[in-house]
């Protein structure tokens, strides 16, 4: 098999892992909770320490890959992250489950970081196209059956076994990148920007402990005293990018109002829906006393809703103007959430069901004009920033969601039960979605786009048309 294809499957392998790995912990989170005896708040680090990780590493991992070799980093990255589900899968605590997960975060970041690059590199005209058609079919896949085949781990076995399904892949990724793919780099790449890093992983880091501990109450001095210390280090990420020779953030991206208007997808997208879906998990599992595997299949309804919406848009996106693609998708999410509400002590799992479709097709229309959006406004040498921007844009929109909808919840849910509580989220959740769905709309300019390089045709095709009009 010729290299190309050796690099489409390493690829496509390695984020499918990643894809798979934010989806299908959600359904284990009940039985972790229990093993552990944790509070909400350590279910909460369980997925904001990943998302976390991911968000700080993305652009840095890029940078390296340009730097060091986009192979040797892919296979650094995907090691690392064998590693961290090993150590997931061993954790004897919710503190070392965290760290095992920040692990996870900072090789999926590399891998993530690479992965487009390294199918750019190995396949050209229309095998490109192929290529990524594949790429972004494997992502829907594994959105779709996380949650199914993490509650038939954790039913079936243990929650241990969602991280060490990952050893195996790992492993055979990593062997197939070291010894079938070419090696490529930036001969002209900075070095990365190592100030910009730890000062926006600090003041994130800050940002969501504060966040999560409000639980507790606002009042407290951990809580205002870690807030602020967040504000100040993220303004001093900013200026520090504004002066950089060779910042982390280029922030002339953000004159476009359309690469803003993709930010606020991109952070919406997973503020909504995608961070809901650890308290419709909980919902199921502990006040319907749902099995996890039970709970995954009926979250089928919402990620298979994702799927099909989303090769849906694929086919209709050179159709469809991309600005009423993501507005109109985030309308369904709005009002697919709104459906969900109303949710009483007696209600039954199928109160959810006409709100899971609606928004999970929502979710699957934003999905992929997004895409576009991240990268189409920049000229291609700035793909790979843009993308990674955008991809930052995300998983900081559900590391902050899950600690503001846990404090919310847990609030409400001492005073008033879990259905008080799981309501207000959800209404919280539409609202998000609807300020996005205006945003987007306001923002997102067709004229910000820029055109594709137009290749001068064969001198024999050039011809043709005058002969015929001869």
């Amino acid at each position: 098999m010729a290299r190309k294809w050796w690099t489409l499957v390493a690829v496509v392998a390695g984020v499918f892992m990643l894809v798979l790995d934010i989806t299908i912990v959600n359904v284990a989170l009940p039985d972790i909770r229990d093993d552990f005896h944790s509070s909400l708040s350590d279910l909460q680090w369980v997925i904001d320490a990943y998302a976390l990780a991911l968000a700080a590493g993305l652009l840095t991992g890029g940078s390296l890959a340009d730097l060091w070799g986009r192979r040797r980093l892919y296979a650094v990255g995907t090691a690392v992250f064998t590693i961290g589900s090993l150590l997931c899968g061993l954790a004897t605590g919710p503190l070392f489950l965290a760290l095992a997960r920040a692990g996870q975060g900072i090789g999926g970041a590399v891998v993530w970081a690479t992965s487009l690059a390294l199918l750019s590199q190995a396949f050209q005209g229309r095998e490109r196209g192929l290529a990524f058609g594949i790429y972004g079919g494997v992502l829907g896949i594994a959105v779709a059956v996380g949650p199914v085949l993490g509650g038939a781990l954790t039913s079936g076995l243990s929650w241990h076994w969602i991280f060490w399904v990952n050893v195996p892949i790992g492993v055979a990724v990593v062997a197939i990148t070291l010894l079938k793919l070419e090696e490529s780099r930036n001969p002209t790449a900075a070095r990365p920007d190592w100030t910009g890093f730890v000062l926006f992983s600090a003041g994130l880091s800050l940002l969501l402990y504060g966040l999560i501990n409000a639980a507790d109450g606002w009042s407290q001095a951990k809580v205002w005293g870690t807030l602020v210390g967040a504000a100040v280090l993220l303004a001093a990420f900013l200026l520090l990018e504004r002066r950089a020779a060779h910042p982390m953030l280029d922030l002339s991206l953000f004159r476009k109002p359309t690469f803003n208007g993709g930010l606020v997808a991109a952070f919406g997208l997973n503020a909504s829906i995608y961070a809901l879906i650890t308290y419709l998990v909980l919902y199921l599992q502990q006040d319907l006393h749902f099995s996890p595997a039970q709970a995954g299949l009926r979250l089928l309804a919402l990620t298979g809703a994702m799927f099909v919406a989303s090769t849906t848009a694929g086919r209709l996106s050179s159709a469809v103007p991309v600005r009423l693609m993501i507005s109109v998708g985030f309308v369904l999410i709005a009002v697919g959430i709104a459906l969900m509400t109303g949710v009483k002590d007696s209600s039954t799992w199928t109160h959810l069901l006409a709100g899971m479709i609606v928004s999970g097709a929502g979710a699957g229309m934003v999905t992929v004009p997004l895409a576009s959006t991240a990268v189409g406004v920049v000229a291609p040498a700035q793909a790979g920033v843009a993308s990674g921007v955008n991809a930052t844009a995300r998983q900081v929109g559900l590391a902050t969601a899950i600690a503001v909808l846990g404090t919310v919840f847990t609030t409400r849910s001492e005073h008033h039960g879990f259905a008080s509580g799981l309501n207000l989220i959800l209404w919280i959740g539409a609202v998000v979605a609807l300020v996005s769905a205006v945003l987007s709309a306001l923002l997102i300019r067709q004229k910000d786009f820029v055109p594709p390089p137009v290749r001068p045709a064969p001198a024999d095709t050039a011809a043709q048309p005058e002969a015929a009009g001869a």
